[in-house]
Formats: C-alpha cells, sequence, structure tokens
C-alpha cells in the first residue's frame, strides 16, 4: 500500500480516527491505523500526518509514531503531528505546556503540530483510564480551595462529552493541501 497523503493515527475512543478520517477524506489522502502502519508502508509518501490523543499528559503511540516519521522524512515526505484531546483549545497555556511536555525544542520549530480539541467517551475507555478519570473527579470534589479553573475542569470530565467539530481540523487539511 501506498499513498501520496498517509494519515495515521492511534485512536482509543474514536475521536483522533474521525478526525484522521475527515484529513484523509479532506485531501484525498488515506487513513491508517497505526497498529497496520509499518515502514514500508512509506513509500511514495508525499505527506505524512500523524494524529493520536493526549492520554495522562502524553501523546499514544508517540515513540513508534517519532520512527515513522523519521523515516518518512528521510524519504522526503513533509510531516506533521495533531493531538486531540478533551481540553479546550482556548486554554494556550495549557497546550503549550502539552507541547513542551512532549516535543523537543527541535521538534517544536520544525515539526508542524495541531491541537484539536475532542471530548471523553467513558463507555469507549478501558478499565483503567476509567478509574483513573474518576479518581481525578473525586480528588477535585475533595480539594479544599477550588479555583474556578478546578470547578470548571471538574464540571467538564464528570461525564461523557463530545466537543468534537470539523472547523477544528481546518488548519490541518489545509497545511496538507499547502503541499500539493
Amino acid at each position: 500500500m501506498s499513498a501520496s497523503i498517509l494519515v495515521i493515527y492511534q485512536s482509543k475512543t474514536g475521536f483522533t480516527r474521525r478526525y484522521a478520517e475527515l484529513i484523509a477524506r479532506a485531501a484525498s489522502g488515506t487513513a491508517l491505523p497505526l497498529e497496520n502502519a509499518r515502514p514500508s508502508v512509506l513509500a511514495g509518501c508525499g505527506t505524512l500526518v500523524f494524529g493520536s490523543r493526549a492520554h495522562a499528559g502524553r501523546i499514544d503511540g508517540w515513540p513508534k509514531a517519532q520512527k515513522l516519521l523519521a523515516a518518512a522524512q528521510n524519504g522526503g515526505a513533509r510531516c506533521a503531528l495533531f493531538v486531540t484531546g478533551a481540553t479546550p483549545a482556548i486554554e494556550r497555556q495549557t497546550v503549550e505546556g502539552f507541547w513542551a511536555q512532549n516535543l523537543t525544542g527541535e521538534q517544536q520549530r520544525t515539526l508542524p503540530h495541531f491541537y484539536l480539541q475532542s471530548g471523553l467517551c467513558y463507555e469507549k475507555m478501558g478499565l483503567v483510564d476509567r478509574l483513573l478519570m474518576k479518581g481525578l473527579c473525586a480528588m477535585l470534589r475533595a480539594k479544599k480551595g477550588k479555583t474556578e479553573q478546578d470547578a470548571a475542569m471538574l464540571r467538564m470530565i464528570a461525564h461523557s462529552f463530545d466537543a468534537q467539530d470539523d472547523a477544528f481540523a481546518l488548519p490541518v487539511i489545509e497545511w496538507v493541501r499547502a503541499g500539493e
């Protein structure tokens, strides 16, 4: 399999998969789960985008994806990254902190990266993730001297929600199309 535009994704609850498929469709590319991605699929790839979720402050699947991105770049492909998460994109300080925690300074300068707000889906989360989220909710409920930010976070993560919007993917789609 080879595609000029390839969107490889890691998705646990479906949000990242939906964005990956939207980006691939809009750019006449192919979306492929990370588990099916091998260096051989990169043959003929002109643009590679990796998408995943923010999970416990990290990019899910990032070690394997970095190897694929490096191989694609060595083959002359343009590469980018998008990450989905429940945090509203307007929380710039939180999003910038996430990038600083996950990308090297060089990656922050040279790898186009995009944050796309999505949501939470407790029904599709694994048991450990559900327990961690419920524990965070309990901790926030019990916290003395809650700030407005703490209260807002508790309201946001107390239940499943879908804040995904196709418009959030437009910057990624525009970046992909700019290279055509």
